[in-house]
């Protein structure tokens, strides 16, 4: 079985995008959810591998997220993603690291997951 991931973003179009690239690419789509408060809880609840988050959220910063998820045991890899370059806002947070919305596949995924420290 490929690597669960959770995906967090708040436009329902971008996360079935999303989850068709990535399960094309091996990855099991495990959860979505469209705000923050929703992806700590489907984080908790079904515990993915990685856990692709937004940076912006309407109801708070997928940063904030990242380092609420950070203080489960056993958290999932938190990959930060944005159309902006918010590689800067991984930093501090537990975020393995940042992906561009527009370069989101499998491999961009996966190259990552592999920098992670």
């Amino acid at each position: 079985m490929g690597r669960t991931v959770v995906i967090v973003d708040d436009q329902p179009a971008f996360r079935r995008a999303a989850r068709k690239l990535l399960e094309a690419d091996g990855f099991v789509v495990i959860g979505e959810a469209g705000d923050a408060a929703s992806a700590v809880i489907v984080a908790r609840e079904l515990r993915p591998d990685v856990l692709l988050l937004d940076v912006r959220l309407p109801d708070g910063s997928g940063v904030d997220v990242a380092r609420a998820i950070r203080a489960h045991p056993m958290p999932p890899v938190v990959v930060l993603m944005s159309t902006g370059d918010y590689r800067h806002a991984t930093r501090g947070c537990g975020a393995a690291g940042f992906i561009s919305k527009a370069q989101l596949d499998g491999r961009a995924l996966r190259a990552t997951m592999a920098a992670a420290p």
